[in-house]
C-alpha cells in the first residue's frame, strides 16, 4: 500500500494547519492511501550548521525529530509540508526541521509526490506556498496542485471549518495527489524512473 507522509508545521496540534491536513487525511483513506502524520510541536529545532557530518554519519548530528522522521520519509511515496504563516513567511522551526530533513537524508526523494500547504489569517500564504514548494522542487518531487493556491484562512481551526473553499482545496488536492501516486507507481514498474544525471556542480573556483 502505497504511504503518505504529513508534517504539520504548526506548534498547535490542534489548529488551522492541522483543520486543512485531517481534511485531505479523510481523502487519502478514502483512495486506500496509508497515512502517518508527524507534529514539528513547540519544541526549538536547531537550523542546519552546515558541519556536513550527515554525509559520513547519514544522519543529521543533532538527534531529534528530525532523524525521527527520516525513515517515515524514506518509506513514503508523498509527502504534504503543512504551515502557519508567521510574519509572511513558514513558521521558523519548520524551515530548520525541513533544511536538516532533506539535507541529511540520503535516500532517493526521486518522484515522491510533494504539496505544501499553508493557514493564514489574512495574508502572506502565497509568498509561504512559494517557500515549502522549493524543498520538492530542488529534490526532484513531482508538486501536485489544487483548483487554487493550497491554503485555508482562519483564526481558529473552527474558523477554517467554515472556509468551505479552502477545504475543497485540501481534499481536490489530495484527490489529485492520490491519483499521481498510483500513476507513478504504475510508470514506475512498466517504464522505470527517468536517470538522474550527478556530477556537475558549477562553483567558478578560478574567478577571481
Amino acid at each position: 500500500m502505497s504511504k503518505v507522509l504529513l508534517i504539520n508545521g504548526s506548534p498547535n496540534l490542534h489548529g488551522c494547519t492541522a483543520a486543512a491536513l485531517e481534511e485531505m487525511i479523510k481523502v487519502f483513506n478514502a483512495e486506500d492511501l496509508e497515512t502517518e502524520f508527524v507534529n514539528i510541536g513547540a519544541k526549538p529545532v536547531r537550523g542546519c550548521i552546515a558541519c556536513d557530518k550527515c554525509a559520513s554519519a547519514g544522519k543529521c548530528v543533532f538527534d531529534d525529530l528530525v532523524n525521527e522522521t527520516a525513515p517515515k520519509f524514506g518509506s513514503a511515496d508523498g509527502l504534504v509540508v503543512g504551515s502557519p504563516v508567521f510574519y509572511g513567511s513558514p513558521n521558523g522551526s519548520l524551515l530548520s526541521f525541513l533544511d536538516r530533513l532533506f539535507y541529511s537524508t540520503q535516500f532517493p526523494k526521486h518522484f515522491k509526490v510533494g504539496a505544501a500547504v499553508v493557514s493564514c489569517r489574512r495574508g502572506g500564504n502565497t509568498a509561504s506556498f512559494d517557500v515549502l514548494n522549493k524543498y520538492f522542487t530542488i529534490s526532484s518531487m513531482p508538486v501536485a496542485s489544487s483548483t487554487y493556491w493550497n491554503q485555508v484562512h482562519g483564526f481558529t481551526s473552527e474558523d477554517v471549518k467554515k472556509d468551505l473553499e479552502g477545504l475543497q482545496t485540501m481534499r481536490n488536492l489530495a484527490r489529485n495527489m492520490a491519483f499521481m501516486i498510483k500513476a507513478i507507481a504504475d510508470a514506475k514498474e512498466k517504464y522505470g524512473l527517468p536517470r538522474l544525471e550527478r556530477g556537475a556542480f558549477t562553483s567558478f573556483p578560478d574567478r577571481k
